[in-house]
């Protein structure tokens, strides 16, 4: 059975950590950039994603707590798109749970960090 080692793995986790540029929260998981669903976002820093290693195996990308997120739209924010603004490029998109109902004009966060994961087996 082929088994990724931490160099490959990290080049394809590596797009994600330094090409995204924004976080949206959206109404529905979108499948391309062109259909974000977007009901607010939070620009990235340098910080907010960091790569290391999976568990049980594999590399991990973590996506750290963010806070201070604008509302752009009312709604319920129940999945994530993370995306390259430059490059109009959808780069990761997930669940949010517990959703959230936002309204147009506040500030949202997300009080914890999570991983996204490419596991090596």
């Amino acid at each position: 059975m082929p088994v990724l080692y931490d160099r490959v793995l990290d080049f394809g986790l590596n797009a994600l950590d330094t090409e995204a540029t924004t976080f949206h929260i959206c109404s529905a998981e979108p499948t391309t950039f062109g259909t974000l669903n977007s009901l607010g976002n939070k620009t990235l820093g340098a910080s907010d994603i960091t790569l290391g290693a999976g568990s049980p195996n594999g590399r991990a990308a973590t996506v750290a707590a963010l806070t201070g997120g604008t509302v752009t739209a009312t709604g319920t924010a129940n999945s994530y798109a993370i995306v390259d603004n430059t490059n109009s490029r959808l780069l990761a998109t997930g669940t949010l749970s517990p959703s959230q109902a936002v309204t147009n004009g506040n500030t949202w966060s997300l009080s914890a960090s999570f991983t996204i994961r490419i596991p090596s087996q």
